[in-house]
């Protein structure tokens, strides 16, 4: 499967974050801030997935959807790539790129 060739839409959505930050007041977070939030959003969709999978979990904590937490941590990656100027469309097409001419065996 070839990468597609429009990454308007990934780009999009990490302006559209870098904007939403600022009208929630989100943007003045560290980099470091923001890495901690991540971990506990993976923390979150880990826990989901025990959920999902019937796996024990505490029966007084909160119930989490999947998708919802895939996309928490969607938006921080986002919010990460924003305060080092990281393109991610960019930065996905090379990586990829890369990736395509590795052994994967």
């Amino acid at each position: 499967m070839k990468l597609p060739s429009r990454t308007d839409r990934l780009s999009y959505f990490q302006k559209y974050v870098a904007e939403t930050e600022k009208e929630r007041g989100f943007d003045k977070e560290t980099a470091l801030e923001k890495c901690l939030l991540l971990g506990e959003e993976v923390g979150e969709l880990f826990k989901a997935v025990r959920q999902h999978k019937g796996i024990k979990t505490d029966p007084s904590s909160d119930t989490h959807e999947i998708g919802n937490e895939l996309a928490d941590i969607l938006n921080f990656v986002f919010a990460l790539a924003n305060r080092f100027d990281v393109d991610l469309a960019e930065a996905y097409a090379h990586k990829e790129t890369l990736n395509s001419v590795r052994s994967w065996t």
